[in-house]
């Protein structure tokens, strides 16, 4: 099988990015964006994933995390998108529920090129450390839109902790259910239109 392996950096006057994704890895995760949550919550997405995920990000956490979480969620999309190419033989659709305790997070993914994003539910408390709890939707939006998928999240719970993890480990199920090769695809792309 080609290796499916993505290298993107990305430098503006807000993040400077350096990520490497190997999305057919064993869950490992070398992060440091600055932000002790959110590399927290990559370092599972890796882990419940099975990526192969390292993130280096230097961002202006000056002002506040929205420009780290926001860049890195853009550069992550990309290499999904680069790393997965033309998208043959993948299974392409997935939907999962991941609790913990009393929160539950459910994602629905198309890998299907047509970026679209919905979310329902809210985070109960403001922020998890120096990471914005609203932040986590504005990740799953911004990958969403740059590896090109039709993702669907919802999140209920009492505890933002939990709440963001939960949606960070079932996006991580998710993705890595929809990118598995299909062996009985022999390569094709799954559409009847013959592209992805």
């Amino acid at each position: 099988m080609t290796e499916r392996t993505a290298a993107v950096s990305r430098e503006t006057t807000e993040t400077t990015i350096d990520l490497a994704l190997d999305v057919d890895g064993d869950g490992e995760a070398e992060v440091d964006t600055g932000v002790g949550f959110f590399d927290h919550m990559l370092e599972s997405f890796a882990k419940h994933g099975l990526f192969d995920l390292t993130v280096r990000c230097d961002g202006d956490l000056h002002v506040d995390n929205h420009h780290t979480v926001e860049d890195v969620a853009i550069v992550l999309g990309e290499a999904f998108d680069e790393a997965l190419s033309d998208k043959r033989g993948i299974v392409r659709y997935a939907d999962r529920r991941v609790p913990l305790d009393e929160a539950v997070a459910g994602v629905v993914v198309d890998v299907s090129g047509r970026p679209f994003f919905d979310f329902s539910g809210a985070f109960s408390q403001e922020s998890i450390g120096e990471f914005t709890s609203v932040m986590a939707e504005h990740f799953a939006m911004s990958l969403a839109m740059n590896a090109g998928l039709t993702l669907h999240v919802d999140v209920t719970g009492e505890n933002a902790h939990h709440e963001v993890e939960a949606l960070f480990k079932a996006l991580a199920r998710a993705l890595d259910d929809a990118t598995r090769i299909d062996e009985r695809r022999a390569g094709e792309t799954p559409s009847t239109k013959g592209e992805l």
